[in-house]
Protein backbone atom coordinates (compact mmCIF):
# COMPACT_ATOMS: atom_id res chain seq x y z
CA UNK A 1 0.00 0.00 0.00
CA UNK A 2 1.33 3.41 -0.86
CA UNK A 3 1.60 6.14 2.00
CA UNK A 4 1.39 9.55 1.21
CA UNK A 5 1.93 11.93 4.02
CA UNK A 6 -0.45 15.04 4.45
CA UNK A 7 -0.09 17.65 6.86
CA UNK A 8 -1.44 16.55 10.41
CA UNK A 9 -5.62 17.92 11.26
CA UNK A 10 -4.85 17.35 14.67
CA UNK A 11 -1.89 17.71 17.26
CA UNK A 12 -1.18 15.46 20.18
CA UNK A 13 0.93 17.19 23.09
CA UNK A 14 3.99 16.01 24.38
CA UNK A 15 2.71 14.18 27.79
CA UNK A 16 0.20 12.41 25.09
CA UNK A 17 3.07 11.27 22.77
CA UNK A 18 4.87 10.01 25.60
CA UNK A 19 1.95 7.75 26.60
CA UNK A 20 1.69 6.76 23.47
CA UNK A 21 4.89 5.48 22.62
CA UNK A 22 4.88 4.07 26.24
CA UNK A 23 1.55 1.99 25.06
CA UNK A 24 3.14 0.99 21.58
CA UNK A 25 5.87 -0.48 22.65
CA UNK A 26 4.16 -2.57 25.66
CA UNK A 27 1.99 -4.00 22.88
CA UNK A 28 5.05 -5.00 21.00
CA UNK A 29 3.54 -3.40 17.87
CA UNK A 30 5.35 -2.91 14.46
CA UNK A 31 5.88 -1.00 12.36
CA UNK A 32 2.73 -1.15 9.93
CA UNK A 33 1.08 -0.30 13.06
CA UNK A 34 -0.17 3.39 13.39
CA UNK A 35 -2.31 5.05 15.50
CA UNK A 36 -6.25 5.11 14.54
CA UNK A 37 -7.99 8.82 14.94
CA UNK A 38 -11.66 8.66 14.39
CA UNK A 39 -14.94 9.18 14.77
CA UNK A 40 -18.57 6.74 15.36
CA UNK A 41 -22.08 7.26 16.18
CA UNK A 42 -22.93 6.73 19.10
CA UNK A 43 -22.76 8.03 22.92
CA UNK A 44 -24.83 10.43 24.86
CA UNK A 45 -23.79 13.62 22.34
CA UNK A 46 -23.98 11.88 18.59
CA UNK A 47 -20.47 10.89 18.28
CA UNK A 48 -17.43 9.09 20.14
CA UNK A 49 -14.44 9.55 19.46
CA UNK A 50 -11.72 6.36 18.30
CA UNK A 51 -8.07 6.20 19.01
CA UNK A 52 -6.07 2.88 19.29
CA UNK A 53 -3.68 1.47 17.21
CA UNK A 54 -4.53 -0.16 13.86
CA UNK A 55 -2.84 -1.20 10.12
CA UNK A 56 -3.34 1.20 7.43
CA UNK A 57 -6.91 0.98 5.15
CA UNK A 58 -7.44 1.75 2.17
CA UNK A 59 -9.49 5.16 2.81
CA UNK A 60 -6.80 6.54 5.32
CA UNK A 61 -5.05 9.55 5.01
CA UNK A 62 -1.73 9.39 6.74
CA UNK A 63 0.78 11.90 8.69
CA UNK A 64 3.44 11.54 11.46
CA UNK A 65 3.58 13.43 14.44
CA UNK A 66 6.62 13.42 16.79
CA UNK A 67 7.65 9.81 15.51
CA UNK A 68 4.32 8.45 15.76
CA UNK A 69 2.67 6.90 12.41
CA UNK A 70 -1.41 8.36 12.78
CA UNK A 71 -4.32 6.94 10.57
CA UNK A 72 -7.79 8.84 9.70
CA UNK A 73 -10.34 8.17 7.19
CA UNK A 74 -10.63 10.66 4.99
CA UNK A 75 -14.55 11.24 5.84
CA UNK A 76 -13.60 12.22 9.52
CA UNK A 77 -11.35 14.99 9.32
CA UNK A 78 -14.69 17.21 9.11
CA UNK A 79 -15.19 16.72 12.79
CA UNK A 80 -11.53 16.36 14.04
CA UNK A 81 -9.40 19.42 12.36
CA UNK A 82 -7.93 21.64 14.83
CA UNK A 83 -8.35 18.86 17.79
CA UNK A 84 -5.50 18.32 20.11
CA UNK A 85 -5.30 15.45 21.85
CA UNK A 86 -3.41 15.54 25.67
CA UNK A 87 -2.55 12.75 28.41
CA UNK A 88 -3.67 14.09 31.74
CA UNK A 89 -2.29 13.05 35.18
CA UNK A 90 -3.49 14.11 38.02
CA UNK A 91 -5.61 12.96 41.16
CA UNK A 92 -9.50 13.56 39.78
CA UNK A 93 -8.43 12.92 36.37
CA UNK A 94 -5.73 10.24 34.43
CA UNK A 95 -6.22 9.54 30.76
CA UNK A 96 -6.50 10.79 27.37
CA UNK A 97 -8.33 13.88 26.41
CA UNK A 98 -9.98 15.49 23.30
CA UNK A 99 -10.06 19.06 23.19
CA UNK A 100 -11.83 19.27 19.62
CA UNK A 101 -12.87 22.93 18.81
CA UNK A 102 -15.79 21.37 16.32
CA UNK A 103 -17.18 20.07 19.23
CA UNK A 104 -21.00 22.21 20.26
CA UNK A 105 -21.88 20.14 22.78
CA UNK A 106 -19.68 17.31 25.08
CA UNK A 107 -20.87 14.88 27.99
CA UNK A 108 -19.16 14.32 31.20
CA UNK A 109 -17.75 11.56 29.85
CA UNK A 110 -15.29 13.62 27.55
CA UNK A 111 -15.40 10.75 25.00
CA UNK A 112 -18.21 11.93 23.46
CA UNK A 113 -19.67 14.80 21.61
CA UNK A 114 -21.74 16.86 18.82
CA UNK A 115 -20.90 18.33 15.94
Amino acid sequence: MTVDVVKAPISITENAIKQLKRIFDEQELTEEHGLRIGVKGGGCSGFNYVMGFDVQKEKDDVFELDGIKVFMEKAHALYLVGMEIDWLDGLNNRGFTFNNPNAKETCGCGTSFSA
